[in-house]
């Protein structure tokens, strides 16, 4: 799922560590990572390392780093809920990043306050945007120019597109079926096709073919490639995720978004109304996703609200940055 990502952008990675393995562990994966980046990072020497977001590889390379005395990086620095079990295991990976971390790239001014709630020194953290902004601009300019033409989903015409992203670990379980059951109602309307592609976790694959599988409203298809997949979010009237970077990505195309989660690190967006916080519950995913497909009005206000997420420059600042330190 990694490699066409890397394609998009012509980045042709030096090592592949090649970890990931059916049903493993979040033990075992963390483990794998470390004994991997140690002949690495032994091998290169590197005076900084950089990590970004909030995976088990960014604690894992930052844990790495901190072993051999090699300064880090953390880019997308600082979001926080609250709650180490929303989103599990991402907000714990955050915290203990943040403490493994010399310089801290902020994406917005409520994550760097988020720092310097913890004490992290106001010298090591800077405000920069999110890297993820200027790659979906990026990508967005150039479908837009004809420059990219990625593969098209056949979809029924005539029919807006609710384009769904749902893999959360924190929501397997009850709450995952309690949203593909809201999904499935919301693909019984007429004007509306449901489109998701399906995480491979089997614990999230399994319950959703189970439950939306064969339904004439809804298109269970596989995970797509990165342009697709930002070529999808342009054609989408309405996207309902649990994903993270979603709540930011989205709101830059213009497209309301309804995040079913109980809590978010991306607060911003919800204050500044191009996000909702919807949970997992049924009845109100159904209610707030068809207040958004039939009041035009509610739906305007908040597909043209301002992104509090970047310009699109945040690697040129972070670039920047990081060539100005000692």
């Amino acid at each position: 799922m990694l490699d066409q990502v890397l394609e998009a952008f012509s980045v042709s990675p030096d090592y592949d560590l090649n970890l990931m393995q059916p049903r493993q562990t979040l033990s075992e994966l963390t483990a794998r990572i470390l004994a991997a980046l140690e002949p690495v990072l032994e091998a290169e020497r590197p005076d900084l390392l950089v990590v970004q977001g909030d995976t088990t590889t960014t604690l894992a390379g930052a844990l790495a780093a901190f072993y051999r005395r090699i300064p880090v990086a953390h880019v997308e620095a600082g979001l926080r809920t609250g709650d180490m079990a929303e989103p599990f295991p991402e907000e714990m990976n955050r915290v203990l990043t943040s403490r493994l971390t010399k310089w801290h790239f902020a994406p917005t001014r409520s994550a760097a306050e988020a720092l310097l709630r913890e004490g992290t020194p106001p010298g090591d953290i800077f405000v920069t945007g999110n890297t993820g902004i200027d790659a979906v601009l990026y990508v967005r300019d150039l479908i837009v120019a004809g420059a990219l033409r990625p593969p098209r989903q056949e979809l029924p015409e005539g029919k807006r597109i609710v384009l769904v992203t749902s893999h959360r670990r924190e929501n397997f379980g009850p709450r995952f079926e309690s949203c593909m059951r809201a999904l499935g109602r919301l693909a019984c309307r007429e004007d509306v096709v449901v489109v998701y592609p399906v995480h491979r976790n089997p614990n999230v694959s399994g319950p959703a073919h189970a439950l939306l599988a064969g339904h004439p409203g809804v298109r269970l298809i596989d995970p797509l490639p990165y342009v697709p997949f930002v070529d999808l979010m342009l054609r989408s009237h309405l996207i309902i995720t649990d994903s993270g970077g979603i709540q930011e990505e989205a709101p830059s195309l213009g497209k309301p978004v309804l995040v079913m989660r109980e809590k978010t690190e991306r607060p911003e967006a919800v204050e500044a109304g191009t996000v909702r916080l919807v949970g997992t519950d049924e009845e109100r995913i159904v209610a707030e996703a068809n207040r958004l497909l039939d009041d035009e009005v509610e739906y305007e206000r908040m597909a043209r609200t301002h992104n509090p997420y970047g310009d699109g420059h945040a690697c040129d600042r972070i670039a920047e940055t990081l060539l100005e330190r000692p």
